[in-house]
């Protein structure tokens, strides 16, 4: 499954990408942490310019330091270049090994969001969290949707929330997103008893 539409970045090419190659989604996913959404959802577009397309067994197969050196040139393709890059390669490597190169072999045949969310989570990378976010966005966004990946989702599931990129459809939405994300980050300094 794909999706029709999807506005992650900003970017028409790089959405495009993103809605019809379901590698390039996981890695945006995979890329999403601790930079703005539409820069690590453009990641895999930027990936694919530089290395003439977006395929996970060459990425995978490619020396180390090389691919370090791809996402690590100007406009680096995450704030933590490095360490990101291996964590595309891991991934890459997986979906190599135990899915056909193809990451929608992840969700083609799972009967249950509990089992995709298993499936996910034991992804380099994925912890419970992003595993849940990235059931919503399959679910909300790219039709994949097994019995009780609301559910699997947890608070990501839920229709009509504001909380994550599972739910970024057009700049309103991804203003709202933003809101909630700040709001959450104060709560959790308050509870903290940070500043």
């Amino acid at each position: 499954m794909t999706a029709d539409r999807l506005y992650l970045t900003g970017r028409d090419e790089a959405d495009a990408l993103l809605a019809r190659d379901p590698n390039a989604l996981l890695l945006g996913m995979v890329l999403d942490q601790q930079i703005p959404m539409e820069k690590a959802f453009s990641g895999p577009a930027v990936i694919a310019q530089r290395m003439g397309g977006l395929d996970v067994a060459v990425i995978a197969a490619t020396d180390p330091e090389v691919f370090k050196e791809i996402c690590s040139r100007p406009p680096a393709v995450h704030r933590f270049p490095g360490s990101m890059a291996g964590r595309v390669q891991s991934v890459c490597q997986v979906l190599v090994e135990q899915y056909h190169g193809d990451a929608a072999a992840i969700w083609a045949d799972v009967p249950t969001g509990a089992q995709l969310l298993e499936r996910i989570g034991a992804l380099p990378g994925f912890g419970a969290q992003k595993a849940a976010i990235f059931v919503a966005l399959l679910g909300k966004q790219y039709g994949v949707e097994p019995d009780g990946w609301r559910e699997a989702a947890g608070a990501y599931g839920e229709p009509g929330s504001r909380r994550s990129v599972a739910d970024v459809v057009d700049d309103e939405s991804l203003d709202e997103v933003r809101a909630s994300k700040k709001a959450a980050k104060a709560a959790a300094r308050a509870a903290s008893g940070r500043p």
